[in-house]
Order: structure tokens, then sequence, then C-alpha cells
């Protein structure tokens, strides 16, 4: 398989059977539990998916890392993450697959519109854009955004990495930068129906600030290159070698 969508998901019974049926009009999906004790098995399995279990509960990183281990040994040359609460309209798989196949970026992101998103969301986003851009010395525009698409190469980077949690999606873009791989944006609905979150705040933001201190720390000491070996390719089907480009 060239490309899969890869969901994490943690007791999500009432909502993933619909993400991975729409999901499945454009990619094979594989849906990695996390510890959940409801029927996120059952169901995802039920509308098509392969199921990988994470057990006991580990967090969405570890979950990611799972999914990417189990990309990467199928030979896969990326992955769409999308979140399984809905959140994340699998419509829009086809201009992730668009940007990748345009710019070959590792890294893509879902770039969510601020503005659309509930009065206490709207400001930790744009606080949390603020601080983390300046912890990278340039502008990301979202970097909390679970929509992405991630190549091979990255992949391969990530897999070593400690985070367990949500914030292992902002260490994933100071890997990228200190890697020197391109990052691409795709602009994506902004899609809220009052769902309940498995983040807990003070924890969430306590481990944000943790994460972007890393980050101003070390995003400019450039990581040492990777084997070519060790890499699936990076290039978008049909197209040559990755060029690496700046943002």
């Amino acid at each position: 398989m060239e490309v899969i969508a890869l969901i994490p998901a943690y007791q999500e019974a009432a909502r993933i059977g619909p993400v991975v049926e729409a999901a499945l009009r454009h990619l094979p999906v594989i849906v990695v539990d996390d510890g959940s004790g409801d029927a996120t098995v059952e169901t995802a399995e039920a509308a098509g998916a392969t199921v990988l279990r994470q057990v006991p509960n580990q967090g969405k990183g570890a979950a990611l890392r799972m999914g990417f281990r189990h990309a990467l040994d199928g030979g896969c040359r990326a992955v769409v993450t999308l979140d399984a609460d809905g959140q994340h309209d699998p419509a829009e798989i086809p201009a992730f697959l668009a940007a990748w196949e345009a710019t070959h970026a590792p890294l893509i992101i879902g770039q969510r519109t601020f503005d659309e998103m509930p009065l206490s969301r709207r400001i930790a986003n744009e606080l949390g854009t603020r601080t983390f851009s300046w912890a990278v010395g340039r502008h990301i525009a979202d970097n909390q955004s679970g929509y992405r698409l991630i190549a091979a190469p990255l992949m391969w980077r990530l897999l070593d990495s400690r985070e367990t949690g949500f914030e292992f999606e902002v260490e994933m873009i100071t890997t990228a930068i200190r890697a020197a791989m391109a990052i691409e944006w795709v602009p994506i609905r902004t899609i809220y129906a009052g769902e309940s979150s498995h983040i807990r705040p003070v924890h969430h933001v306590s481990n944000f600030l943790r994460v972007s201190r890393e980050a101003r720390r070390t995003v400019r000491t450039p990581l040492p290159p990777e084997p070519a070996a060790d890499y699936a390719s990076t290039r978008a089907p049909g197209r040559g070698p990755a060029k690496g480009r700046d943002e």
C-alpha cells in the first residue's frame, strides 16, 4: 500500500464507524485502539478497518507510533492521520494526497480556522500558535491539528520519541524542522459539535509548555542524517525523488 489512513482511537465506539466508512472511500484504514473499554474495536472492524490494539491505554502519541511501525513494516510511503471523533472530515483526504503529489513534503498539516472554534479553544490555539512559533523561530500556523500526512522519512525519525500524549504531534514539527524537512499546509474544515475531549487541560498546558521549551532549546541543532537504507521512498506516486524546500 502506498498510503493508508491511520486513526488513533480511545473510547470512540459511538463515533468511529462513520469516520472509518468515509475514510475507506479514499484509502485503506488502520485504527489503533488505545486500550478502550467500550466497543471501539468491534465498531471499527465492522466498519471495515484493520484494528491494532494497544493495551493498556498509553496515549495518542504512543498509538500513532504503533501505527507508524505497522505502516513502515508494510512498506507504506506515507500515512494520513485523522481523529476518530469526527472532527476531521475524511472527504478532505484527497487534498492531502494532492499536496503531497505537488510538493513531496514529508509533513503536511491540516490548517484549521481558529475563528470558527468555541471561544475557549480559539484562545488556547491562538496562544499556542504564538508560543510555539516563538519557540521554533518561524510561524507555525496550527501546531495541534491532528489531521496530517506524514511520509516515511519523518515516521522513521519519530519512532524513538518518548512523548506518549498529544504533545507528540507538537514534537513532530520540531523534528521535521531539525531534519530540514519541508512542512506544507492544507486548509481544512473546523468541526466542533459539542463532543467531549480526552484532553486534560492543566496536564495538556503543562506538557505543551515543556515541549515548547525543549523545542526552543534544540530547534537550531540539526539532526544527523539517517542512513538512506532506513528510508522508504518519500516520493509521491509517479514522481521523482523528493526535493527539500522551506515552508
